[in-house]
C-alpha cells in the first residue's frame, strides 16, 4: 500500500500538474469516503494553492437504492446543484473509489439509459466550457478492495500497479509527464497533417476521415494515468466492421464481445455476445449511434487489462472508439448524453495514415 509520501506526491500531482490549481479557482471533489487518506491532501494542497475546495462524497449503497426506487421524473430529474457547478466552477476532480463495482449489474437497463439521456445537456455544457478551457477536470483512482478485486489483484498488488502507472515512484513524477507529452506531441503533429486513418488488424477494419479534426495530446491533464492520442471522426465518414475485443462497462454492467457495423458514420448493425439487451438501448439514446472519438493508446505501464476504461483506453498496443459526444476541442460535433468508450486490441494490427503504415504490432513506427 502507499505511503504517506506517494500520496503527498499523488495529491500535488493532481493539484499541481493535472488541475493547476490557482487562487480563486472554485473547486469541486467527487469521490466516496474510501479516499479520505487522498482527499484530505488534495484539500492541503488546494488550500495552500488559495482555492476554494469543496466535497461531494457518496454514501455505499446510494446508487442502487436509487435506482430501485426512482420514479421516472426522478430518473430524468437534473440536480440543480450539478448544473450550477458546470456554469460555474473552474475545476472538478473526480476520485473514483467505489465500494463494489457489481452494484448497478442487474439494473434494468431501460432505467439506465433514461437516466443517462436526461443529462444530455448538461453533458454539453460541460464539455463546452472544458474545451473552452474555463473549466478544468481531472478523473483518477484512489485504489481499493472492489478494484482489485475485479481485476485479481491483492488491493496492495493494485495500488502498487495505480502508483507506478502514474509516476509515482518516480523522483519527479511532474517531469515524466511532462517528457510523455513532449513524446506525444510529435505523434500529434504527425496526424494533425492526414486526412484519412485506417484501424485493421485481425478483429478491426475500420476507415474513417480526420479532415478538418484535430488530434490531441493527451498526457494526464484531464485523465490521471493518461498516454494516449485521440481525435473525432468526420461524423459521416466512419465505414466498416470492428470487434472490441475488451468487454465494455457501463454503469456497471459488462457487455462482451460487441461487433458494430458501421455505414457512413452510423452503427447499423450491433452484436454482442453477452449484455445486447443493454448494447441496443444504449444505442437508442440520441447521439449514441455515431462514434465521436477514436483514438490510440500509449502507455506501457498499462500493460493489463484491469476493466476500468481510465486505465485500459491508455494501454499500448490498443485503440479505442467511443459511442456519443464528442470533445468539441477535436473540432468533432456528434452530441449525446453519453460517451462510452470501447477497447480492441492492435497487437496484431497495423494503423495506417493517408495509405502509409505509421503503427505495426502495437507501437508507433514513425519518428
Amino acid at each position: 500500500m502507499a505511503t504517506n509520501n506517494i500520496i503527498k506526491k499523488y495529491a500535488q500531482l493532481l493539484a499541481e500538474y493535472s488541475l493547476g490549481l490557482k487562487a480563486g479557482d472554485k473547486l469541486l471533489i467527487h469521490s466516496t469516503y474510501l479516499a479520505e487518506e487522498l482527499l484530505n491532501e488534495v484539500y492541503a494542497q488546494a488550500l495552500a494553492a488559495g482555492a476554494h475546495p469543496e466535497f461531494k462524497i457518496a454514501l455505499d449503497g446510494t446508487e442502487k437504492i436509487f435506482f430501485d426506487n426512482a420514479s421516472d421524473s426522478q430518473l430524468e430529474y437534473v440536480s440543480g446543484l450539478s448544473r450550477y457547478v458546470c456554469e460555474s466552477y473552474d475545476a472538478v476532480l473526480n476520485v473514483l473509489a467505489p465500494f463494489n463495482l457489481k452494484e448497478l449489474q442487474n439494473v434494468d437497463p431501460a432505467k439506465k439509459q433514461k437516466h443517462s439521456a436526461a443529462r444530455a445537456e448538461l453533458n454539453k455544457l460541460f464539455m463546452k466550457r472544458a474545451a473552452a478551457q474555463e473549466l478544468r477536470w481531472t478523473l483518477c483512482v484512489f485504489p481499493t478492495n472492489a478494484e482489485a478485486q475485479e481485476c485479481g489483484m491483492s488491493q496492495s498488488e493494485y495500488a502498487d500497479f495505480v502508483y507506478n502507472c502514474c509516476f509515482l515512484y518516480e523522483d519527479d513524477p511532474i517531469g515524466c509527464w511532462k517528457k510523455l507529452e513532449k513524446d506525444q506531441q510529435k505523434i500529434v503533429d504527425f496526424l494533425n497533417n492526414r486526412k484519412e486513418i485506417h484501424f485493421k488488424s485481425s478483429n478491426v477494419d475500420v476507415r474513417f476521415s480526420t479532415d478538418g479534426k484535430k488530434w490531441i495530446n493527451s498526457s494526464g491533464k484531464h485523465n490521471m494515468p493518461s498516454g494516449e492520442v485521440f481525435t473525432a471522426p468526420v461524423e459521416d465518414s466512419v465505414n466498416g466492421i470492428v470487434r472490441f475485443s475488451y468487454p465494455g462497462i457501463y454503469m456497471g454492467q459488462e457487455i462482451e464481445d460487441i461487433t458494430l457495423e458501421v455505414k457512413n458514420g452510423e452503427v447499423v448493425k450491433a452484436r454482442a455476445a453477452k449484455g445486447e439487451e443493454l448494447l441496443n438501448k444504449i444505442l437508442e439514446i440520441p447521439g449514441a449511434e455515431r462514434f465521436g472519438e477514436a483514438a490510440i493508446g500509449n502507455n506501457q505501464r498499462v500493460n493489463k487489462f484491469t476493466k476500468n476504461m481510465l486505465f485500459d483506453e491508455k494501454m499500448g498496443g490498443t485503440i479505442h472508439m467511443a459511442l456519443g459526444a464528442a470533445y468539441p476541442e477535436t473540432g468533432g460535433k456528434n452530441e449525446s448524453a453519453i460517451h462510452w468508450d470501447l477497447l480492441a486490441d492492435m497487437n496484431d494490427g497495423q494503423i495506417l495514415a493517408d495509405g502509409e503504415v505509421i503503427y505495426e504490432n502495437g507501437k508507433f513506427i514513425v519518428d
